[in-house]
């Protein structure tokens, strides 16, 4: 097995931030201890509505930052502007409703393939890495290979959210279901990433699956900082990681 990825989202540090207003905390000071601790990458998911980061946050990341910069957005023309004037490492493709609190599913896909298609090329021939966020979902995969992502990432809410419940006949199914589509999606040549909602308690069976490569993890983390600090929280996840991958 090769070595699995861990992508640092720190978006929620800036939700704090913007509760009260002013300057702290500084998403980018945590990018940068979170990289000291052994991240891979930091995620950062600039909303329509700004809710949490902003395009001074994403100015500053790009600037400070010596680990890839994963850069969540909407399928919307002012997004993908703003991705090539940047030109990060990767972009992560997102359904957003201004309604939800958080992404509540993965992307649609398939029914939008033709705009998907012409949407990424300009962000693939800049040089992004194209990822699409999706559920565990063949229709789905197929879909985002056709329109030339290089990546999918699985959404593993829905896991995360049964393993919350105690619904475990339920969690079981979704983690089987996501192990059967990353393998799926290997055999396509697509890189499979995983993420929303993982937790300590829940990351271990995911990070099992020999084809994920990376798993990208945000609001857990930022609420485990709050009481032990972000590097031992992200070292700990860290160590159940490679647990799971020996």
């Amino acid at each position: 097995m090769s070595n699995l990825r861990l992508g640092v989202n720190i978006d929620h540090v800036a939700t704090v931030r913007n509760a009260r207003g002013g300057d702290t905390p500084d998403p980018v000071r945590a990018a940068k201890l979170a990289e000291e601790a052994g991240a891979d990458g930091i995620t950062a998911h600039l909303r329509e509505d700004r809710r949490h980061i902003g395009d001074a946050d994403i100015d500053a990341l790009m600037d400070a930052l010596t680990v890839p910069l994963n850069f969540e957005m909407a399928a919307t023309p002012e997004m993908q502007q703003i991705a090539l004037r940047h030109k990060p490492h990767a972009v992560c493709i997102v359904p957003e409703k201004r309604e939800e609190r958080t992404t509540e599913g993965g992307l649609e896909v398939a029914r939008e393939e033709n705009a998907l298609a012409h949407y990424i090329a300009p962000l693939r021939e800049a040089g992004c890495r194209v990822s699409i966020f999706i559920a565990a979902d063949r229709r789905q995969i197929d879909a985002a290979s056709r329109i030339g992502a290089q990546v999918i990432e699985l959404h593993t809410g829905a896991y995360c959210d049964a393993h919350a419940e105690g619904d475990f006949a339920t969690r079981d199914a979704e983690l089987e279901k996501m192990r059967q589509m990353s393998s799926y999606a290997h055999t396509l040549g697509l890189e499979v990433h995983a993420g929303h909602g993982l937790t300590y308690d829940t990351v271990k069976p995911v990070a099992a699956f020999p084809e994920v490569m990376e798993l990208n993890i945000g609001h857990f983390l930022i609420g485990e900082a709050i009481f032990r600090g972000l590097p031992d929280a992200i070292g700990e996840m860290r160590r159940l990681m490679n647990e799971a991958r020996p």
